[in-house]
Order: C-alpha cells, then sequence, then structure tokens
C-alpha cells in the first residue's frame, strides 16, 4: 500500500507558512481594537486561499491524489469547526468577554490547538497503523458523534453556564480568582488591584477575590481555560473524523492546522451569518455518518473480505464538498422561519 509519508520538503514548507501565518496574524492584530465584519471576512478568504495554495503544492508537486485526501480533510475540519464556534460563542457570553479580548483569548487558543492537535494526530494514526480493526472503533467514534449532534439540536435552546465548568474550578483551586476584567490580562498582582474600599471606609466584597494571593487569575484567562479544554473535548471528536479519511499523518496535521488558523476570523464571520446557515449543521450531521460508514467499509476490507466498493480520494472529496454545498445552498432556498413571540 502507498503512503504520502513525510516527505522533507513538504514538511518544510508546511512548517514556514505555518510559522509565518501565526506572526503574521499576531502582527496584523498586536493592536487592541474591535475587529469589523469586513476585516473578519477580509481574513477569512486569506486564511482560505493559503489552504487552496497548499492543496495546489501537493497536486502539483505529488499527486492529485494526496491533495484530494488533504482537501477533504481540510473542508471536514472547518465545518465541523463551526459547532465548535457555537461553543465558544457560549463560552464568551458566560464570561462576559465582547470585543477584542475575544480575539486575544482565540489567539491563546489556537496556539494550544497547534500543540494538541499534533499529540491527537500522532497517537490516532498511530493506533490506526498498529491494527487496522482500530479502524472499527473510530467509525463508532464518528458515528457517535453525529448521534451526539443530533441530541444537541433537540435540546438546542439550553444554554450551559461555563463560568462553572469542571476546568475553571480545577483553576479556582490552583490560582485565587479577581472576579472582575482587568484592561485585557489573564492575570493581576496584587498590588495592581484597584482600591475597593467604599465612602464609609469599608471594604467591598464585590472587588474581592475569594482567597488572598501574590498573583490572580482574571475571568479572561479562566474563559481562556474554558475554551481550550472544550478544543480539547473537540478533538476527540474531530482528529478519528479526519483520519477516517486519510490516514496520512501529514496530511491529516496539515488540513486540521490550515483550518485552524482561519478559526478567529471565521468566528467574527459566523457569529454575524450563524442565523443565515440553518441547515449546514444538518449536513455535517450526515457527513459524520458517512464518513463513519466509510471507515467501517474500509476496515472490513482490510481485516474481513474485500468487498470490492472502494472510494477512491476524488470521491470522497466530492462527497464531502458535495454535502457542506448542499447545507448551504438549501439554508439560502429554505431560511428557518422566525419563531412566534419573537
Amino acid at each position: 500500500m502507498e503512503h504520502f509519508g513525510f516527505p522533507s520538503e513538504a514538511i518544510l514548507i508546511f512548517v514556514c507558512a505555518t510559522a509565518f501565518s501565526v506572526y503574521l496574524d499576531l502582527f496584523a492584530h498586536r493592536k487592541n481594537k474591535e475587529i469589523s465584519l469586513k476585516d473578519a471576512g477580509c481574513w477569512t478568504v486569506f486564511w482560505v486561499a493559503l489552504a487552496l495554495l497548499f492543496y495546489a503544492y501537493l497536486w502539483i508537486r505529488f499527486d492529485k491524489k494526496w491533495a484530494d485526501l488533504y482537501l477533504a480533510g481540510y473542508a471536514l475540519e472547518k465545518s465541523l469547526s463551526i459547532d465548535n464556534l457555537m461553543v465558544f460563542m457560549a463560552i464568551f457570553a458566560s464570561f462576559g468577554i465582547k470585543g477584542v479580548l475575544q480575539h486575544r483569548i482565540l489567539y491563546y487558543g489556537i496556539i494550544g490547538a497547534l500543540v494538541f492537535r499534533a499529540i491527537f494526530v500522532v497517537i490516532g494514526t498511530g493506533l490506526f497503523y498498529a491494527s487496522p480493526w482500530v479502524g472499527f472503533l473510530f467509525a463508532a467514534f464518528v458515528i457517535w458523534s453525529a448521534v451526539k449532534m443530533l441530541q444537541k439540536r433537540d435540546h438546542q435552546e439550553e444554554i450551559e453556564d461555563y463560568s462553572n465548568h469542571w476546568s475553571v474550578r480545577l483553576t479556582g483551586r490552583l490560582f485565587p480568582v479577581y472576579p472582575k476584567l482587568y484592561l485585557n490580562h489573564f492575570f493581576i498582582r496584587h498590588a495592581e488591584i484597584p482600591g475597593n474600599e467604599t465612602a464609609d471606609g469599608e471594604t467591598s466584597s464585590a472587588t474581592h477575590a475569594a482567597r488572598k494571593g501574590a498573583l490572580y487569575a482574571t475571568p479572561a484567562f479562566l474563559c481562556l481555560i474554558a475554551i481550550e479544554s472544550s478544543d480539547i473535548a473537540f478533538a476527540f471528536d474531530s482528529v478519528p473524523a479526519i483520519i477516517a479519511v486519510t490516514q496520512e499523518p501529514l496530511l491529516v496535521y496539515a488540513a486540521m492546522i490550515f483550518a485552524i488558523l482561519g478559526l478567529r476570523s471565521l468566528y467574527f464571520v459566523l457569529a454575524a451569518l450563524t442565523q443565515y446557515l440553518v441547515h449546514l449543521e444538518k449536513a455535517v450531521i450526515g457527513l459524520l455518518f458517512f464518513i463513519g460508514a466509510k471507515m467501517a467499509l474500509q476496515s472490513w476490507n482490510h481485516t474481513v473480505s474485500d468487498t470490492g466498493f472502494h472510494f477512491s480520494p476524488g470521491w470522497s472529496l466530492a462527497i464531502v464538498l458535495g454535502m457542506l454545498a448542499a447545507g448551504v445552498l438549501a439554508s439560502l432556498l429554505f431560511p428557518q422561519s422566525p419563531k412566534k413571540g419573537k
């Protein structure tokens, strides 16, 4: 069986593109200012164009089948990210985080995602290569993720309060917490805490931390922890799904990273457009069921007996892009009617 492997040239180009992108994003947004929808839209187009340039490089330098596998993984990760961004919106609402501070938190959250994705990809692809029977486990995991999304749709009006998330409670045990935002800082030193004596000389409990310390975590840091922990949980769903498309570690990681690099800009675009893409989640759920079935079929062909039915990289790409396009088109043709009383 032919493998893409780890071509040194492809690794060098990928690493350089990623490092340059992270630096460019940090440099471009080094000033604390609100991110407009126009800016977010332009940056989203830039990140998508960068991912497509890497697709063109794989096609020209190596082979179209490798490029198609990468692009199918990229499209799948991008579409799955939409569900994760919805969670981010709920987290920001729980902590009262708005505007430019959202952008700062998402930046550091994405830096963490680069590291954790690498760990999950190495473990996931390693397990798959260790035994083809693992494919059945991955298929079950992907289908379970689709079922979870279906169940969540039935309870979508329930909004979770992430200020009491387990990761936030754990952080509160490690650091004393200052209950108010302080500029755009994640931590505040004891000496920096604004004076909080009332007019009669008594201490106001509203601005005091629960316990004393030299360094206090602010709600911005707690929000970052909640974002990071939710992204790690999201990786448990998305990594098996992309490995179901392609088991090449470099292509899997490249697809995930190029999708993640544009996540911050996509968040601000999605915040404005989420009310219009009402049927996209249904397409993603259907896509997950397809991916799970595809992985199960592939594992059956390798472990039990060859059915003679195989999905080529080109067919996989066409089905992924086709189902996502159908979700967007359905949203445009059949917009959701506003509920009564609203």
